[in-house]
């Protein structure tokens, strides 16, 4: 059995915020999800020798640690599966962008082989397969904007305006283990509440420590600053400035300097997985 055209849509962190940290080094994060309608795109086929093959033009990432095939990988052991898979990716999300292209990849991959192997496994389970492959995975198995606390995996659903955005790529990979590693992150936030993210509360607390070890992306934002509140998305290295229009989006973007990269995209509380799911299952 096969199934083309998985999507696995990148997201955006309208604020992130570092609480504390764990005994056992994770830190307790507040942060709101929303996805964007840029996705990776995926396709599966099932072997019958066990095998889990990824098919990909992105060599970046070498195979054995690619999330989606560890994320089939872990699947089929907790399911019990004999079956395996081709996995073709096509990424349109940048790497190492603060996107979760490589998470969201990993959901899909859970919630599409889920489906295409008749494994059967309820959504709390896939859930916690999830996280242990990474805190993002889980927002994108679950697939609605969310409210996320803890390390990223206790979710509660919201709906914020779906507004355009203009995302900018300083060209730069920020490595997300080294920004909260780094001693100078702000680790004592004190916790907000969701109606005061959405009157308008909240920040970025890796902002300070990314500009510092990523001067090109100090400069994106303050050049973007220039036109409105441009936030990091998780630890970057991709910057973005929400907009009332995809006019005004597209206006921005044709002014960026020739060393930036840009691209407009809408925010979705709805991410499309969970249609092409439903899809699958009619």
């Amino acid at each position: 059995m096969s199934g083309a055209g998985w999507p696995a849509p990148a997201k955006l962190n309208l604020f992130l915020h570092v609480l504390g940290r764990r005994a056992d080094g994770y830190h307790l994060l507040q942060t709101a999800f929303q996805f964007i309608d840029l996705c990776d795109e995926l396709d599966f086929t099932a072997r019958s020798d066990g095998r889990i093959v990824r098919h990909s033009e992105c060599h970046e990432i070498p195979e054995a640690a690619d999330l989606a095939v560890r994320a089939a990988g872990a699947l089929r052991a907790a399911a019990g599966v004999g079956a395996g898979a081709d996995i073709r990716i096509r990424k349109r999300i940048p790497i190492g962008g603060g996107l979760g292209g490589g998470s969201s990849d990993a959901a899909t991959a859970l919630v599409a082989l889920n489906a295409l192997w008749g494994a059967g496994m309820p959504e709390p389970e896939l859930l916690r397969i999830g996280l242990t492959l990474g805190a993002d995975v889980p927002v994108f198995i679950a697939g609605h904007a969310a409210w996320a606390e803890g390390v990223g995996e206790h979710l509660t659903p919201i709906d914020p305006p779906e507004e355009w955005a203009l995302v900018v790529h300083p060209g730069v990979h920020v490595s997300t283990a080294r920004v909260f590693q780094h001693p100078e992150l702000t680790r004592n936030t004190p916790a907000i509440t969701i109606r005061a993210f959405l009157e308008g509360g909240g920040a970025n607390d890796c902002e300070a420590v990314v500009r510092k070890m990523h001067p090109e992306v100090g400069a994106a934002l303050d050049w973007l600053r220039r036109y409105g509140e441009a936030r990091l998305t998780g630890t970057g290295a991709c910057v973005f400035l929400r907009c009332d229009s995809a006019g005004k989006a597209e206006q921005v973007r044709d002014d960026l300097p020739a060393h930036l990269s840009g691209f407009v995209v809408r925010g979705c509380n709805r991410s499309p997985l969970r249609d092409r799911l439903n899809r699958f299952r009619a």
